[in-house]
């Protein structure tokens, strides 16, 4: 029986290009200027082959241009550019940001590695928190 109620579309906020999860990574994130080698640090990112989401004890400028580097599983360092498109102030703890960048200048091999690996994060999310 069909019916004459349209169905509703999903607004923008849904229509991610690429899937989205949130792993526990070794992250390093620095002005892409700064040539120094950083200190790879284990956080919580959102991560996407599109950009990612984190939380971090300092703050970055909107626009900024940062060099990522992620130490993904068989400790393969991942480096890219990211752009910042926002940083929010988180209230507790103090000076505190979440940061949101997306990926800039990315190599389509990078990405595709990059999509492999977060289809393997979610392969194991479902194994553990779905399996009998």
């Amino acid at each position: 029986m069909a019916s004459d109620t349209p169905i509703p579309q999903p607004n923008w906020e849904d229509r991610r290009e690429f899937y989205r999860i949130t792993v526990p990574l070794p992250i390093c994130l620095q002005p892409e200027s700064d040539t120094a080698e950083g200190t790879l640090i284990q956080r919580s990112v959102n991560i996407s082959a599109g950009g990612i989401g984190v939380t971090l004890n300092q703050t970055f400028g909107v626009n900024a241009i940062l060099s990522c580097t992620l130490l993904l599983p068989g400790k393969m360092l991942f480096k890219a550019s990211l752009e910042v498109l926002r940083v929010d102030p988180i209230t507790y703890p103090l000076n505190t940001y979440r940061l949101h960048g997306r990926f800039i200048r990315m190599a389509n091999a990078d990405r595709e590695l990059l999509i492999r690996h977060i289809i393997q994060f979610q392969r194991e999310h479902l194994n553990k928190h779905y399996s009998a």
